[in-house]
């Protein structure tokens, strides 16, 4: 065996290979940092749809039967691209897991259902990625009781509606603000339709976002435009999860510019678990009846929301984040963050 397979820039990030398999783009980004040209690497910029409009009270029963209802809660939540980044430089591939000087850690389950409130046992998330014969059209026709244009372009977009088996974010966010008008005498037929459209932007544009914050993937439309209480019934925290493992290892390339994916479960993650880089003043809680109760109705990451994010580092600075990633914070990580009550109301 030879030395290069010691060489920890290689075997931490890759395993036992040889330096030559791996092209620039492929390697690791820590590589870059080893090799001290972590110049080089500019910040991944976070790509997602968090533009969707406030809805009505009365969608509230129709995506509340699905499990994703609390997701409107994070909807303006802003991403540190920083932080991401630093977090992203940390990611081992093979296992899924951020290497610190205190350890091995990782987002769990556990974390994904008392931060966010998504559901976690179920059926898998899974469907065909097919697009089918005819094309999305007919399926928005038949499902929600419109047509999408398919060659009229949108103003100043230069691409129309529906095209190549995806949904415009811009139109269809479009659409729920402009076109679509709720009220007390709005029929329930078509506040049904509206609902099925929030959802489909909830769902394709902020959990699992396209890189380009323009398309909505059609291959969601089959499994939102069904029966309400089968959505309900998948276990949609998994698939979010499986997500972002998935897109901080593309991120912890050389190459990676851009991020999809959940990432404000990463964010609020690190808030909980590395509290030397979460803000100051999260929502104040106090151990009584009172907030037992309000986190039986909101998830446990809400408390962050409206939280002053540079308080505790104005610049954000991605040198910052790794500098403080190489000291030994042994004493201030916290492992299991969560009070045991909390963890009791969520299972």
């Amino acid at each position: 065996m030879g030395a290069e397979i010691y060489d920890p820039r290689l075997y931490i990030h890759y395993g036992p290979r040889d330096a030559s398999l791996l092209t620039d783009q492929e390697a690791h980004r820590s590589r870059a940092i080893w090799d001290n040209y972590p110049e080089s690497l500019v910040p991944v910029v976070h790509k997602g749809t968090n533009n969707l409009p406030a809805w009505h009270p009365r969608l509230e029963p129709y995506i509340a039967r699905t499990g994703l209802g609390m997701l409107r809660h994070f909807l303006r939540i802003e991403i540190d691209n920083d932080l991401l980044t630093a977090m992203a430089e940390r990611w081992h591939p093979e296992t899924h897991t951020f290497h610190l000087p205190e350890g091995e850690m990782t987002i769990t389950l556990k974390d994904v259902a008392i931060l966010t409130g998504l559901p976690i046992s179920g059926d898998a998330v899974i469907g065909s990625t097919t697009k089918p014969e005819g094309g999305w059209g007919p399926l928005i026709r038949d499902r929600l009781g419109f047509d999408m244009p398919t060659t009229t372009p949108i103003q100043g977009r230069g691409h129309p509606p529906l095209n190549a088996g995806q949904v415009s974010v811009p139109w269809l966010v479009s659409h729920i603000q402009q076109e679509v008008e709720i009220n007390d005498e709005t029929p329930e037929e078509q506040v049904e339709r509206y609902a099925r459209i929030y959802l489909i932007g909830l769902v394709g544009g902020f959990l699992f976002p396209d890189k380009s914050n323009r398309w909505i993937q059609g291959i969601w439309l089959p499994l939102l435009t069904g029966d309400w209480d089968a959505i309900g019934e998948k276990s949609w925290g998994s698939a979010v999860l499986a997500g972002v493992y998935r897109e901080l290892c593309t991120c912890s390339k050389v190459g990676a510019k851009q991020a999809g994916a959940a990432m404000f479960i990463l964010q609020l993650w690190v808030w909980e678990h590395l509290p030397m880089f979460a803000p100051a003043d999260p929502r104040p809680y106090r151990r009584n009846d009172d907030e037992l109760n309000f986190l039986q109705n909101l998830p446990y990451g809400v408390k962050w929301i409206g939280a002053n994010t540079n308080d505790h580092q104005p610049e954000h600075s991605l040198l910052f984040y790794r500098s403080e990633l190489d000291k030994p914070w042994w004493n201030q990580v916290i492992w299991d963050p969560y009070p045991r009550e909390v963890g009791e109301l969520h299972h």
